[in-house]
């Protein structure tokens, strides 16, 4: 049977401490039950005691059932000065009225000197008293031994003594917590180990943070010295370099260290859950993250590619179903055979090894490239190409030409676009023109009102995003040239969204070239759903 982890998230506390991260009450709401879904054991929503947001969480939880997790309220030992029947802030963890409590008390005597300013045989009765008071008002009682790795290095007898008093006074699980995330891994081993020895019988948990990039790794090993929960954040957000990623402990202990932390079938809710906790904190996903980014199943080398088609153990660790993600081949000049043949069969267009299209269109793609074109992301661009190679592109429309002027009347007014298009479809020729913020939007509006006449589905079209990168002239190809610029435009429709890509030393007609695939791919796309 399985060893059981406890798995007991804090991005609702920890994760706002992250720069740019700032969750508001019914942000933390919606979180929290996305983490319930995932399966996660504990989630912790807050510190009562120290602003109104989080006060407000636990008063709105109260409305919502939760099928998997337990709610917790963080809080701090008591103040010095006072007594725990008497600090009003200390006793908003218990007003929170959750059943799960996680106090964290100093742990290293550097803190206790100069943070708290008492003796150290004071602070052994901040961690007793504080947890004795609330233990028979609780149902579970854990205790966060904050700074414990420093402390002990500094004074292995005062840090053990801390711990015993939390142990003493009921504390069901002890933390032990790497909070300036400096520990090396193989210290958090004979930490735990000497731990271990002093009270064998005392159930043990993890808190690290990334600051030496080993928050994973000493969470692992903190699990493998025999730690029974695991304390972290989804995405690693947190305070400076941030916390141990949930993302990459719980699949590294569900399939690799055979321990079970999920319900059965709720691990291929994690890329999606990791998604959604980025997407409600505004910070894009970091497509390299092991496990859920978008790239971590992505394959660009040609070698890589013809082997992973054959078996794909040959470049993935796991299966990428397995966490919610996907395997996904790029497309660039390092591209062989097999990368266009993936892609083709991806897009439902039956290829074999043995067409001409196959060595034109990798041909086409690595000239492409080379000049700064970036098909990696610009799928619905190679799309187009592919098809145009098999002879089953479609000329939807004719450019008979366009014109953009910007423009500004005075000093402090707004400059403003205008563009003119002429195109023909069939025998019928379009003249338009269109105002638009700059000159990209000008020539869409300008363009989509000539053809919408002819093909009405593109109202449904809009320009998501727009971006340009100036490349660095490759000397060798084009010496003495300007600069390329390279643009990828975003768009989408009531059913997907595409990327298409436009290079040219003119950002305007580079802006065209992503402009006039964009529009090519949403008729093309019709087409094919007919």
């Amino acid at each position: 049977m399985k060893q059981k982890i406890f798995i007991y998230d804090t991005t609702l506390r920890d994760g706002t401490q992250a720069e740019e991260i700032h969750f508001n009450t019914a942000d933390k709401i919606r979180l929290a039950r996305k983490l319930d879904d995932l399966g996660l054991d504990y989630i912790e929503g807050g510190w009562p005691g120290s602003n109104p947001t989080d006060r407000q969480f636990f008063q709105e939880v109260k409305n919502y059932d939760f099928k998997n997790a337990k709610i917790s309220a963080f809080g701090s030992t008591h103040n010095p000065k006072s007594s725990p029947d008497r600090d009003s802030v200390f006793q908003l963890s218990l007003e929170a009225g959750v059943e799960v409590i996680t106090l964290f008390g100093k742990a290293w005597d550097i803190h206790v000197r100069e943070a708290l300013r008492i003796s150290n045989e004071r602070n052994l009765e901040l961690i007793h008293d504080s947890l004795a008071y609330i233990r028979p008002r609780i149902r579970e009682l854990f205790f966060d031994a904050e700074h414990f790795f420093d402390g002990f290095k500094a004074d292995r007898e005062f840090a053990l003594a801390c711990l015993k008093q939390a142990y003493q006074a009921g504390a069901d699980t002890i933390i032990l917590c790497d909070t300036n995330g400096g520990t090396l891994t193989e210290e958090i081993k004979d930490i735990f180990a000497a731990v271990q020895q002093e009270f064998p019988d005392m159930p043990l948990g993890i808190h690290a943070h990334n600051d030496s990039e080993l928050a994973v790794a000493n969470s692992l090993q903190a699990v493998k010295s025999g730690a029974g929960q695991v304390q972290g954040t989804m995405n690693g957000y947190g305070e400076r370099c941030g916390n141990a990623n949930l993302t990459s402990i719980i699949p590294a202990l569900e399939l690799k260290m055979n321990r079970d932390c999920l319900p059965d079938g709720h691990l291929e809710k994690l890329r999606n859950a990791a998604l959604y906790v980025s997407e409600v904190a505004n910070v894009r996903p970091f497509i390299r993250q092991p496990f859920v980014g978008k790239a971590a199943f992505a394959h660009k080398g040609g070698i890589h590619v013809s082997a992973v088609r054959r078996n794909p153990l040959t470049y993935e660790h796991i299966s990428p179903e397995t966490v919610g993600n996907k395997r996904r081949v790029l497309l660039s000049d390092l591209s062989g055979q097999s990368n266009i043949l993936f892609k083709a069969k991806q897009f439902g267009i039956p290829l074999e090894k043995t067409d001409p299209a196959v060595r034109e269109v990798l041909t086409r793609v690595k000239e492409l490239e080379s000049i700064g074109y970036e098909y990696a992301v610009a799928e619905a661009s190679f799309e187009l190409l592919l098809n145009r190679a098999m002879g089953k592109g479609k000329k939807y429309y004719t450019l008979l030409g366009f014109r953009v002027t910007d423009a500004k009347n005075k000093e402090d007014d707004t400059p403003f676009s205008e563009a003119t298009v002429m195109i023909q479809v069939g025998g019928e020729i379009e003249h338009t023109a269109a105002t638009g913020d700059g000159p990209v939007n000008a020539l869409d509006n300008a363009l989509r009102k000539g053809l919408e006449i002819f093909y009405p589905s593109l109202k449904e079209m809009t320009l998501l995003d727009f971006k340009v990168r100036v490349l660095t002239p490759n000397q060798n190809l084009c010496p003495g040239t300007a600069s390329r610029v390279r643009v990828l435009i975003e768009s989408g429709d009531h059913h997907d969204r595409w990327v298409t890509v436009g290079v040219s030393e003119n950002i305007v007609e580079a802006s065209w070239q992503a402009l006039v695939d964009s529009i090519n791919y949403k008729l093309f796309k019709d087409d094919k759903s007919r």
